[in-house]
């Protein structure tokens, strides 16, 4: 319609222009302490060939793959077990709904902070500690490379399955009951209900979501900068946190933009490969 066009082409501008910006820099020299003299290709080509790249390219993969797994599993089960719950007028669903969501308005590096706690390996580390009561030795958390990405997934797990579980309890909320209840008259089991009509009725908001999330995951670095800094080593340095490092550590903008170029393509690259795949399985018309 004509009268959204200004509407349009404002949020169009208030996106794009950051976006373009970040494009000019990544062909610059600029640097937090010198604004760009030149443009060339040097900043990518200094990028690219950086030996770290691949390292942390497959650091994300992994935190990235484990997080959406996760975040989808846990956030599709709350989601059912709420829906359930008030289905059956059982108390306490709306406090164990609010428990979740107040994980999500934590800060990030908040939530470093307090899982850097949690996961001390001194003696009075407090899973160390519950561990030590039945018998078992400390854990290295976030000395040894294996653990401490776990533990940086366990932290964004914990703040970010209340989006999750947002998506997916609206979702259910919106399946109509009657199909339930036939299913019941039918002696169909909870299993089969949740395999033939819930999963399919979800299907595209379970892509949908698995897009939000995978872009949310990418640009996640606030927790791992508080919880482990991206170590040991380069264990858990992602592509976000590289870019961060590179930018306000490095103090080179050019070179940080370039990164974040790369991971805006990612993420797009993403968003593309799922609309493709809803778009085939809509019913030609």
């Amino acid at each position: 319609m004509p009268w959204l066009v200004p509407a349009i082409a404002i949020l169009a501008a208030f996106y794009a222009v950051p976006v373009l910006d970040v494009l000019r820099l990544a062909f610059s020299d600029a640097s937090l302490l010198a604004p760009a003299s030149r443009y060339s290709t040097d900043a990518i080509g200094g990028v690219l060939a950086d030996p770290a790249l691949p390292v942390v390219l497959g650091t994300t993969l992994v935190f990235t793959l484990a997080n959406v797994a996760a975040l989808q599993l846990a956030g599709l089960c709350i989601a059912l077990v709420i829906a359930r719950g008030e289905r059956r007028g059982l108390r306490g669903m709306a406090a164990f709904r609010t428990l979740v969501l107040a994980a999500w308005v934590v800060p990030g590096i908040a939530n470093g902070l307090v899982w850097q706690m949690l996961f001390d390996e001194a003696p009075y580390g407090t899973l160390n500690s519950l561990l030590g009561y039945v018998g078992l030795g400390p854990v290295a958390w976030l000395s040894d490379p294996q653990m401490a990405m776990a533990s940086a997934v366990i932290a964004n797990l914990w703040q970010g399955t209340a989006f999750s579980m947002i998506v997916f309890y609206a979702a259910r909320r919106a399946i109509d009951p009657t199909l339930y209840e036939v299913a019941e008259l039918d002696a169909a089991t909870p299993w089969q209900m949740f395999r033939y009509i819930t999963l399919p009725l979800m299907r595209r908001l379970i892509a949908v979501n698995t897009v939000l999330v995978t872009v949310q995951t990418l640009n996640t670095f606030d927790s791992i900068l508080a919880l482990t800094g991206g170590g040991p080593g380069r264990a858990t340095e992602v592509l976000a946190l590289f870019t961060f490092n590179t930018v306000f550590y490095n103090l080179d903008l050019a070179g940080g933009s370039v990164l974040a170029v790369l991971l805006f393509a990612i993420g797009m690259g993403c968003a593309l490969l799922v609309h493709y795949v809803i778009g085939r399985e809509r019913p030609a018309a």
